[in-house]
């Protein structure tokens, strides 16, 4: 029986030209929520996710309404600090997302 070589999930994805633009935004996109952590307030950090990246417009991904809420409040402080670090952001959404942990 003939062996087959087997790639890396990573080396598929890089030469699958749609896989490896998602891989792209997925990677900005957590560069952009580690990039805001100086920025968000201590208590909330672990309750926000990166969501999508599309073209300059971002999702940030609250585990609840509260968060989501101080989110908003800082969305335009949050948007001045990507910027200040050479980010091009033209919009940020905020979207609640509970999650399952019971």
């Amino acid at each position: 029986m003939p062996r087959t070589s087997s790639k890396s999930l990573m080396q598929a994805t890089m030469e699958a030209p749609y896989l490896a633009h998602f891989a792209e935004r997925i990677g900005i996109s957590n560069s952009l929520r580690i990039a805001i952590d100086d920025v968000l307030p201590i208590g909330i950090r672990a309750y926000v996710k990166a969501g999508p990246w599309d073209e300059g417009n971002w999702c940030l991904l609250a585990e609840n309404n509260s968060v989501a809420a101080k989110l908003r409040q800082l969305q335009p402080t949050l948007e001045a600090h990507l910027r200040t670090k050479g980010w091009d952001i033209k919009s940020t959404r905020i979207k609640v997302v509970k999650t399952d942990n019971a």
